[in-house]
């Protein structure tokens, strides 16, 4: 049976297949890029992806062809990523076998997006199934492994700032007092003081700021926070 979190990328740009690879994997996706262009249906076979993203212009043979030939032995998700993105070359990409069309240059999130609603659809598995995240402004909190990513970077969280963070991306747009952050906390049987709140959110706002994120978490004078 396909493993459902295998990506194969066929893309000729060292830079951006880096760039995708390293995203995706901080989705959890599990990632093999091509190197061999003369052989992409072998690299296909040994690793057995649940979706293939696919340049059109490749050295040796372009995406249509390797399209065509793993559509010979496989029903696998092909997802077109290209700058020909003139309507000549979609439909081309369409009728060739492929699902869906990205144009260079693409939003990785957007792309992320269009990989797992096709999985979903191709694989018949729901909502549930997929690993449950709270996401703003690049940042992404995974409510499962308690985790925060930003740009594919996993930056370790501690329990109180887990709670602290997940609190405030499920109330996003609005304020929250810090008594209701604290009362969040004891909810858990983390007793906190005002103090102990401070140190937390001070951590917080250093990690989130390694990644570019300075401004996530914003003070209400006298009221709270708000991530906006």
């Amino acid at each position: 049976m396909v493993e459902q979190k295998k990506i194969l990328i066929v893309e000729d740009d060292g830079t951006i297949a880096e760039e995708m690879c390293k995203y995706l994997e901080g989705w959890g996706y599990e990632i093999r890029c091509v190197t061999d262009f003369r052989n992409v249906t072998a690299e296909f076979e040994s690793f057995s992806p649940a979706i293939v993203l696919l340049d059109i212009t490749l050295p040796f043979f372009d995406g249509y062809h390797w399209c065509g030939e793993i559509r010979k032995i496989s029903e696998v998700p092909v997802i077109f990523i290209s700058s020909v993105s003139d309507k000549m070359n979609i439909v081309m990409a369409v009728n060739m076998g492929g699902d869906d069309f990205i144009a260079k240059p693409f939003d990785l999130a957007v792309m992320t997006a269009k990989i797992r609603a096709l999985l979903r659809r191709s694989y018949g598995y729901g909502a549930a199934d997929m690993r449950e995240r709270l996401e703003h402004r690049g940042a992404a909190l995974d409510l499962g492994d308690t985790n925060l990513y930003i740009g594919g970077d996993r930056i370790e969280l501690t329990k109180n700032e887990f709670r602290i963070l997940r609190v405030l991306m499920e109330n996003k747009g609005k304020v929250v007092s810090r008594d209701a952050l604290m009362m969040k906390l004891w909810d858990t049987d983390s007793f906190v003081d005002e103090n102990t709140l401070n140190v937390n959110i001070a951590r917080l706002r250093k990690k989130l700021g390694s990644g570019g994120l300075d401004d996530f978490i914003q003070t209400k004078k006298g009221i709270g926070y708000i991530v906006e």
